[in-house]
């Protein structure tokens, strides 16, 4: 299905998601967008999840790609580019929405409309489009989580920096051998460590530590083995002074878990910010073990920690 035709208001700022390789590509496709049809370098801005929800949203007219539609996008001259889950109905804004394409591909498909397409796009935008829906069964899978991997290890703005944000120049980049090295000795590796290493948080969420290879990876793995008994696996990452919950599923729980934290995503991959007063990874556990088990008893130290959470919240 292709997108419509549709007039575009003028943007004061392109926003995209920051976490990967999807986000890169939609956001420069629709900053090149914006070049062709105002003649005017419009600004990027990327932002992962977190700062995402707490950013003021004040421009008159913006363009947004890669995250989730929500009531405060529904704004007149905003375009929203995007395929996560949405109950959202746009009623001012204009939403360009499709789940079973990226927001690369519908970027991607608004660029067409008006001449900016080339086969190194068409690569590239393939690429991006099999690793983030995970098409595991589309020949290019491995070689595109290569791709992927790329945003996840380099991240976004150094990547940025290194091609000049000429997209194109990613395809066969020297920087995907290290990514296809890395694939081939650390995943193998990481796969069996974790495996050993899994802990139940509750019935059905497993913490799954690593400590080489892609967690991502490693997850749909162990997940697709049915090698273990929990429907959601979950890693923790630091992040600046924050900790990430990630979480996978095959069937689509990992976002119900993900939204009990306030965080979102896409169904079988969805991630959350932890309280700021969670410091550590074994506190994140510690608290992730009481979330997701609400009639426990409360782990040491824990109302210490959510009460200090609330009153920086306050702040």
């Amino acid at each position: 299905m292709l997108v419509r035709m549709i007039a575009l208001p003028y943007p004061e700022v392109i926003l995209t998601h920051e976490s990967d390789l999807d986000g890169l590509v939609a956001g420069i496709l629709l900053q090149r967008l914006a070049r062709r049809l105002f003649n005017a370098e419009v600004p990027l801005e990327a932002y992962h999840y977190n700062f995402w929800i707490k950013r003021d949203l004040r421009e008159a007219a913006a363009w947004v790609a890669d995250h989730t539609f929500e009531p405060r996008l529904d704004k007149p001259n905003w375009l929203i580019v995007d395929h996560h889950l949405t109950d959202t109905p746009v009623q001012r804004a204009i939403l360009v929405h499709d789940t079973g394409k990226s927001a690369g591909r519908l970027a991607y498909e608004l660029c067409c409309q008006h001449g900016l397409q080339s086969a190194e796009l068409d690569r590239l935008v393939h690429l991006s489009d099999v690793a983030d829906l995970f098409l595991e069964t589309d020949p290019d899978f491995v070689v595109a989580g290569d791709y992927a991997s790329l945003v996840k290890v380099y991240g976004f703005w150094n990547l940025h920096a290194l091609i000049d944000g000429q997209i194109e120049r990613l395809l066969d980049h020297p920087l995907l051998e290290v990514m296809a090295v890395k694939r081939r000795i650390e995943d193998p590796i990481g796969l069996e460590w974790s495996k050993r290493h899994l802990t139940g948080l509750s019935a059905t969420v497993g913490y799954l530590d690593t400590v080489v290879g892609s967690s991502n990876k490693i997850a749909h793995q162990l997940l697709e083995s049915g090698a273990v008994k929990y429907p959601v696996l979950v890693t923790l990452f630091r992040r600046g002074m924050n900790v990430i919950a990630s979480f996978r599923s095959r069937n689509g729980e990992a976002i119900k878990v993900a939204e009990k934290l306030q965080g979102g995503g896409h169904a079988n991959a969805s991630g959350a910010l932890l309280p700021r007063s969670i410091r550590n990874i074994p506190e994140a556990v510690d608290y992730l073990r009481h979330i997701l088990n609400p009639q426990t008893e409360t782990p040491a130290g824990l109302n210490s920690l959510e009460s200090a959470f609330a009153a920086l919240e306050k702040k």
